[in-house]
């Protein structure tokens, strides 16, 4: 390696500990504690380690992942909401923010007030699945087999609230007021086995769980949520082009920072994540995981996402009566 190279390598490993003086923003000045409110291990906990290491390697502090779970995402989220406003300890969290206001009656923190929106960092479609001998095929078949047999069938959900909840229960409403009945499970591996084997005739799931079954054609895949096809399944429809126009559902993963953090910090952290997710590294090892990177959100940005989430899915809360377990 040439003296010009390594003078252009080092230089682009400073390009954000520089970005963050030139906005006046002394940050981070000690190493950055990431909450995560879920299980180590999970799908939100990998993308969120895989931040976390690409950003320790280009700022001049690490960045340390914290797993704190709880009443589902409410004990690691209120460890942020109270933390210091300087940026030092961020939220990386889901969807799951966005439903807090309207499932828990009363919560240690206000969800919105007590948090700024800094980056929005990917979102995963899900895939409508049903059990493979449900006499259906298509996505219109199903929405023809509910409305013949109104709560006859059974459909699972990863828990009362959960994003896969919120989804089917869009689905319903937007596909003619389906009735369903919704059976919960703790997680997904708890759901698979009642769906393989007919207990429950449908369920939707996260796009890179649900793949694996769809491609062994252990269930059938009808339909997937975003409004483009997965590259992975490229046969198989949206829910818009099957039948249901203007149906658009996703789990996302957000970072926040407690309200009241300077505006030069906000912005730093924001160059800071945006950077890491534009990688093109970062970008194939999330594909992996079905998501969909963004590298491209301002705080601003960030927080019109948030709130066009608490409109879509605050409504179909409150109309299904959902509540925290």
């Amino acid at each position: 390696m040439n003296r010009r190279t390594l003078l252009a390598t080092a230089a682009s490993s400073l390009v954000l500990p520089r970005i963050a003086r030139a906005q006046g923003a002394p940050w981070p000045t000690q190493p950055v504690r990431l909450v995560v409110p879920f299980a180590a291990g999970g799908p939100t906990d990998i993308p969120a380690r895989l931040l976390a290491d690409e950003l320790s390697k280009v700022l001049p502090q690490r960045v340390i992942v914290e797993n704190r779970t709880g009443a589902g995402v409410v004990v690691g989220s209120d460890l942020v909401a109270k933390a210091p406003k300087d940026g030092q300890t961020l939220l990386y969290t889901t969807i799951a923010h966005s439903t807090l206001r309207a499932i828990f009656p009363r919560l240690p923190f206000d969800p919105i007030a007590d948090f700024t929106p800094v980056a929005l960092t990917g979102v995963i479609p899900m895939l409508v699945m049903v059990n493979k001998d449900l006499p259906v095929n298509s996505l219109q078949e199903l929405i023809a087999l509910f409305k013949a047999n109104p709560g006859k069938y059974d459909y699972a959900s990863t828990g009362n609230g959960a994003a896969l909840h919120l989804a089917t229960e869009l689905f319903l409403r937007q596909a003619g007021d389906l009735k369903v009945n919704h059976v919960p499970y703790r997680g997904e591996s708890a759901a698979m086995p009642d769906l393989l084997n007919g207990t429950v005739a449908m369920m939707i799931s996260i796009a890179n769980n649900a793949l694996p079954f769809v491609t062994r054609g252990e269930v059938k895949g009808l339909a997937v949520t975003a409004t483009q096809r997965l590259p992975q399944l490229p046969d198989l429809p949206t829910v818009g082009e099957a039948g249901v126009p203007g149906f658009e559902a996703y789990t996302w993963h957000m970072v926040f920072a407690p309200s009241g953090t300077p505006e030069a910090v906000v912005r730093s952290v924001n160059e800071a994540v945006n950077r890491v997710m534009a990688q093109d590294s970062v970008k194939q090892r999330l594909s992996d995981l079905a998501m969909t990177t963004r590298s491209d959100t301002t705080p601003a940005t960030a927080q019109q996402w948030l709130d066009s989430e608490l409109n879509k899915w605050e409504p179909i809360i409150r109309a299904a009566g959902i509540k925290a377990e």
